[in-house]
């Protein structure tokens, strides 16, 4: 591991050794992944929507039995039982809470007021701001480019807006997976880079090996949007079940949606009024079928079916588009050491490429 460190506002800010994050995936970013990203000198974060409160309350031990180093938790600040998973974060000391939907002023109180660093992730300027005057931290920047829910915008054109826009740190997501992504970033202004898939393809990831061999044979021509998921733009690898989502009718859509969201309410313990209120919530307040409600509870399980029981003709594989230039499974520290030896290379050969004024 390099000892050579690029010092930035998030570094700073957090306590990590570089400017990198590995981000909370739903099934993947479990204790394991997260406790290999902390010790490489990334920021791991814990992805809790998919546990029980007490699950997830072992989870954080077991990552504070494997490793010192700073780490967050990632949670949806919409669910019933926010409030309750916020406990669990002050109580066994996590240094950074992390949101996928932005957090009530009054959540974000209760957290600077225990001491937790607060970062959402946002995907608008506006968003960006609001969370900011709400006392944010920092903000994840997530361009279209990135796995799972996603918008439209690149993050090319997204980051510079919101580093123009707040003055708090600004970490980029969407499109990094190098060293090369890390400098570009850090030149648009960001205080570091946020990365998924990246992690979910290392040999520390609980990812099964033949879901990892899907991603990798991958071309960025095989990663899509679709919305046929749980009605949002969600973008994954292209696959069978992906087809068939995108030809299946309503009612069809419906009775598959129905089917995944009652093995997901038996598995998290919901009642029925729950899941529908949280998938809802999920919507954005959207006007909505209630097919699209359930299809939002159905996305967890159709992860599961992947990530962690392999089964890639039963469920989706979440993905950003650099799964289609990613082709090897390198360690966290092995990963984490290659980026910023590569950081270092970029930046020292800038010099040989700069401008002469013309005589």
């Amino acid at each position: 591991m390099t000892d050579t460190r690029i010092e930035t506002p998030l570094t700073k800010l957090v306590g990590v050794r570089h400017p990198l994050v590995q981000t909370g995936m739903g099934w993947v970013a479990g204790p394991r992944l997260v406790s290999a990203a902390a010790d490489a000198g990334a920021l791991g974060i814990l992805a809790s929507a998919t546990m029980t409160v007490e699950q997830l309350r072992a989870a954080v031990r077991e990552v504070k039995s494997r490793t010192d180093a700073p780490f967050g938790v990632n949670l949806r600040a919409d669910a019933g039982d926010a409030d309750e998973r916020v406990g669990v974060i002050v109580a066994e000391g996590v240094r950074v809470a992390s949101f996928a939907l932005a957090p009530s002023r009054e959540l974000i109180a209760r957290l600077k007021d225990a001491g937790v660093l607060v970062i959402p992730s946002i995907g608008a300027r506006r968003h960006a701001e609001k969370v900011a005057a709400w006392g944010a931290d920092a903000v994840v920047v997530q361009g279209g480019e990135g796995g799972g829910h996603t918008g439209s915008v690149a993050t090319t054109v997204l980051l510079p807006q919101v580093v123009d826009a707040v003055d708090i740190p600004v970490i980029a997501a969407g499109g990094f997976f190098d060293g090369r992504g890390l400098v570009a970033a850090l030149a648009y202004g960001a205080a570091g880079i946020a990365m998924g898939t990246r992690f979910l393809l290392t040999s520390d990831s609980t990812v099964p090996q033949a879901v990892q061999a899907r991603y990798l044979a991958a071309a960025v021509k095989d990663i899509t949007v679709t919305t046929k998921v749980d009605g949002l733009p969600h973008r994954m690898l292209r696959s069978e079940l992906v087809k068939a989502l995108e030809r299946s009718g309503r009612v069809t859509a419906l009775l598959k949606a129905v089917r995944h969201a009652a093995s997901f309410r038996k598995l998290s313990g919901l009642s029925w009024p729950q899941m529908v209120r949280d998938g809802l919530a999920m919507k954005h307040g959207k006007d909505l079928s209630w097919s699209q409600v359930l299809l939002a509870a159905n996305t967890p399980m159709l992860l599961k079916a992947s990530m962690v029981d392999g089964r890639t003709d039963l469920g989706v594989m979440a993905s950003g588009q650099v799964a289609g230039l990613i082709e090897d499974l390198p360690s966290c520290a092995e990963l984490v050491d290659r980026i910023m030896a590569e950081a270092y290379g970029a930046m020292a050969a800038l010099p040989a490429q700069r401008a002469h004024p013309a005589a």
